[in-house]
């Protein structure tokens, strides 16, 4: 514990798995309007699916939203390194201002060299958080490697610190506060956070 809170001081990134972290990993597939119907085998199974023809769906929590405003607050950097390529992540990204999104990555420490060469930065200064083996190479390179409890068991027998909730329900939220607690910021940014809100004042008054 006293070594990942070390390691946490020292983070100025922090990046994500989205797919089984900030997602509970489901992916809907869904038929795009006037979309061609996929091919489908004699028995009328769906055989393959045209990117063209279907629009990707998540969920995402309103929790982990929240927590990036507050990484914002508190100074570091939040970024998006995911293995698939999907309109609604970039969405996401977009609307929370993430600073890096790196999409189709099959080898994620490869975003990891550029994104610490774009910062100014070494590897022990990034965490991430992954769930699946694919995840392995680039946390192993991370200063802070961090793990869903949802995660497999790879993952998590090679993490720094597991987060309390699962991926999709608020994980998220667990790492950057982890962080930003170890680094004793937590309280001023959340503090930060409310007073940018003044709708939020005025209820708490």
């Amino acid at each position: 514990m006293s070594e990942a809170l070390d390691r946490a001081k020292k983070i100025k990134v922090i990046l994500f798995d989205v797919d089984g972290v900030l997602t509970d990993g489901t992916i809907w597939l869904l038929p795009a309007p006037g979309g061609a119907k996929p091919t489908s085998s004699a028995g009328g199974q769906p055989l393959s699916v045209s990117g063209s023809n279907t629009v990707e769906a998540k969920g995402f929590h309103a929790h982990d939203g929240t927590a990036i405003s507050l990484a914002r607050l508190g100074g570091i950097k939040v970024g998006f390194v995911t293995k698939r390529n999907s309109e609604t992540v970039a969405l996401r990204a977009h609307d929370l201002k993430i600073d890096h999104l790196y999409q189709g990555m099959a080898d994620k420490a490869e975003a990891l060299e550029k994104i610490i060469a774009i910062e100014g930065i070494n590897a022990r200064e990034v965490a991430f958080v992954g769930d699946d083996v694919v995840d392995l190479p680039i946390m192993r390179r991370c200063g802070l490697a961090i793990a869903v409890p949802n995660a497999r068991k790879e993952v998590i027998d090679e993490a720094h610190v597991i987060t309390e909730h699962r991926g999709g329900e608020g994980a998220g939220r667990d790492a950057i506060e982890y962080v930003l607690k170890a680094q004793g910021k937590l309280k001023k940014t959340i503090n930060d956070y409310i007073a940018t809100r003044p709708a939020v004042q005025k209820t708490l008054k």
